[in-house]
């Protein structure tokens, strides 16, 4: 595993913003349906992870808050309007230079769409489904423990 300065690197190479603390910071969004089911994706096969089912998200620009990142984000990967409402969840990656923030949010859209540019599918799924799927990213699951008990 590469150090963290490699994966700082790593990063400004991606063109992801540092953020002061010396880590990129990310922010994921949960959006649950009146029936119970919550809204993840399957990531393109362009992207980190390819492949891989995860809650919507990615990261915070430079002089952004987690917040309108989350909102800038579920516009981007599936076209969704939404209104955050709390953040459940954090969790610190120290040998990836990455936080991640975990977002609770009111989906807005009666409608969402795919960017196929980052999303090869949009999938509506209950917990129990979640967790047992077998291409979930890690921690995802702990992220839905976090929404669930919030």
């Amino acid at each position: 595993m590469p150090g963290k300065n490699q994966q700082i690197q790593r990063h400004i190479e991606q063109g992801r913003t540092i953020q002061p603390d010396g880590y990129v910071h990310g922010v994921i969004v949960g959006c649950q349906h009146k029936n119970g089911r919550w809204l993840l994706i399957r990531r393109s096969q362009t992207v980190a992870a390819p492949l891989k089912v995860c809650f919507p998200g990615g990261g915070v620009d430079a002089n952004e808050t987690q917040s309108e990142a989350a909102i800038r984000e579920m516009q981007e990967e599936v076209g969704a309007i939404v209104k955050p409402l709390d953040c459940v969840w954090r969790f610190n990656w120290t040998e990836n230079a990455l936080v991640l923030w975990g977002w609770h949010a009111k989906l807005l859209s009666s409608k969402v769409v795919a960017n196929p540019e980052e999303v090869a599918e949009i999938l509506w799924l209950t917990p129990d489904e979640i967790r047992s799927h077998p291409d979930t990213m890690p921690r995802t699951g702990v992220f839905l423990e976090a929404l669930i008990n919030r």
